[in-house]
């Protein structure tokens, strides 16, 4: 992208102003002279993870949410905005001033991040877009970090001495291709800026880092204004209508005529939902089943010790609600996606007493407001001597839930999830099973076993991931399996399908439209089969992406392609409920 351009030549000017001082107007420090308008008054923040609301000042806690690698390694950083908030559009310059109380004097970081995009969270990885974060230190300095959405770390960072602690007004001013930093009217120095709000769009985040001192208890936001510059326009828009306009020629209408109860369902990530309108518009109105793609896994809404917030997943389920939807949660226990503290428990009793908690604490915090749960995913090992050597086929590696308690910490985790939420079905979630083989054989058995022992198990969610074409299967073999369950007295469901297609597959979008359709006209046909659910429905944020580039590269694996246009899929999934 050329920044050198006349296209550069009206960048927005941003001037960010952060007061922490008695008697301080909190005005910006603009070169104009537009009307402020006041983002905290009379404007929803409630949703905003990590703080709390009150007599119209907000005050930040320390998250620390970070999304750590499949195998447990790493910690990417996770902070968190406000979606469900105010956000700016501007045609040009513009001032956002901040008023702080609390800063550097605790023993961590306070920070401010203004969004040119959201990031994008494709299944457990973050694509960090154009941001700026600017905030004061725990050592008194001022810190700027710039993002352009090339890399997870910040592009550009720099570094101003400034002594600042308790009382701090920082501005930051965004000046053709240049940032211009001060403090307390001071100048810092400059940073260059390269067009992170090029788009017009000014999203809000609001972080406090814990630092060494677990305890730190955050600091407080008193004002946000914002005002347009030299004569540019400004508005403050909220946060859209959650409610969508619903079709008589859509997916749900077709599974609300099946005869049975029925959904069809996908998960849906919480970002696009409030930014992309048109993602919106398809999640609310072709499916009647949403499963939280992310919101609901231990990592995102437990990320420390006694320290739960539940912004982004009450934003998932309001939007369930208002458009009808049921919630399928996913997921109480996993041996993935943890916080690195849960892996640190001390002994058995610990860890199975951090287990029971946190079932304990986010069922019953949806009690009554979501239908089914995951409560026990991907109990199945990946090592296949495991299926031979009397393992009876469990994961025992990087679990820390099978090392503390051996195959009994599913009975325990199903008992607690059903005195938490007793009138939700509870099910068992696993890849690969849909396929014949030891792996299948040994979830049977599970199954089996655990109904035997009063486990209130009501369900399997296979997940047909269709990574590759050996891991096509069978219509007729997964309508076997179905069958199976069937007589155990235990439903099924279709619960995360995908089938990516490499652009050399001959006939690739018709395979990919064949293996989906099939898979639900056996779920249409079994009466214990509940639901259809692929994982995620478009590829513009699509979790098989290839991640290994940066921006990623869309996959072709959903129904709707990366521009939002239907595919084949489409197509024949609505032909396999007229068929049905």
């Amino acid at each position: 992208m050329d920044l050198g351009g006349g296209m550069w030549q009206r960048l927005i000017a941003v001037v960010l102003v952060m007061t922490v001082a008695a008697g301080c107007t909190g005005q910006g420090e603009g070169s104009g002279g537009g009307i402020d308008e006041d983002l905290l008054r009379n404007h929803d923040w409630t949703q905003m993870p990590g703080t709390s609301a009150r007599d119209d000042i907000l005050r930040v806690s320390a998250l620390d949410r970070r999304i750590v690698e499949q195998d447990s390694s790493g910690g990417q950083p996770n902070p968190p905005l406000n979606l469900a908030g105010p956000h700016l559009r501007s045609d040009g310059d513009f001032t956002v001033t901040a008023r702080m109380s609390g800063v550097g004097d605790d023993g961590g970081d306070s920070w401010l991040r203004l969004y040119g995009r959201v990031p994008v969270i494709y299944d457990e990885w973050r694509q960090e877009r154009p941001s700026l974060r600017v905030g004061v230190t725990a050592d008194g300095q001022v810190k700027v970090q710039i993002w352009y959405g090339k890399s997870d770390g910040p592009a550009i960072s720099e570094d101003f001495d400034c002594g600042c602690s308790g009382t701090v007004t920082l501005a930051v001013s965004s000046i053709g291709d240049t940032f211009h930093v001060k403090a307390d009217g001071r100048r810092l120095g400059t940073v260059h800026d390269p067009g992170v709000f090029a788009e017009g769009t000014v999203w809000f985040g609001l972080e406090a880092d814990a630092g060494e001192d677990e305890r730190r208890e955050g600091w407080s936001l008193t004002q946000l204004l914002a005002r347009a510059e030299s004569g540019d326009s400004l508005r403050v828009i909220e946060a859209p209508q959650l409610r969508q306009e619903q079709s008589d020629d859509s997916l749900r209408a077709r599974a609300a005529d099946v005869g049975r109860p029925f959904d069809v369902g996908t998960a849906l990530a919480e970002n696009p939902l409030l930014t992309d309108s048109r993602y919106r518009a398809l999640a609310g109105s072709q499916f009647s089943m949403l499963t939280p793609e992310n919101a609901f896994k231990p990592q995102f809404l437990h990320p420390r010790p006694g320290v739960y917030d539940f912004g982004d997943a009450d934003l998932v389920v309001r939007f369930a609600r208002a458009n009808g939807m049921k919630v399928h949660a996913h997921t109480l226990v996993w041996h993935e996606a943890l916080p690195n503290w849960m892996r640190e428990n001390d002994g058995p009793q610990e860890v199975r007493r951090t287990m029971l908690q946190h079932i304990a604490m986010v069922a019953g915090h949806f009690k009554g407001k979501v239908a089914e749960w995951d409560v026990v995913n991907e109990p199945m090992s990946d090592d296949e001597k495991s299926y031979t050597n009397g393992d009876l086929g469990l994961r025992s590696d990087q679990s820390p839930w099978f090392e503390a308690m051996g195959e009994e910490y599913i009975d325990e985790a199903f008992r607690a999830a059903h005195r938490a939420d007793p009138k939700a079905r509870l099910f068992l979630n696993e890849y690969g099973i849909e396929e014949e083989g030891e792996r299948w054989d040994a979830l049977y058995d599970l199954v089996k076993r655990l109904k035997k022992r009063g486990v209130p198990i009501d369900g399997v969610g296979f997940q047909n991931h269709e990574y590759t074409a050996g891991d096509r299967t069978d219509p007729e073999t997964f309508r076997s399996h179905v069958q199976d369950l069937a007589e155990l007295g235990v439903q099924a469901r279709v619960s995360e399908m995908d089938v990516p297609i490499r652009e050399d597959e001959e006939d690739g979008r018709q395979t990919q439209a064949d293996e989906m359709a099939g898979k639900l006209r056996v779920c249409l046909e079994e009466p214990n089969c509940t639901s259809f659910s692929t994982w995620g429905f478009t590829d513009r944020y699509g979790s098989t992406a290839d991640t290994k580039i940066y921006p990623p590269r869309t996959a072709d694996s959903l129904p709707w392609d990366a521009a939002l246009r239907p595919k084949p899929a489409y197509e024949r999934l609505l032909e396999a409920f007229d068929e049905a």
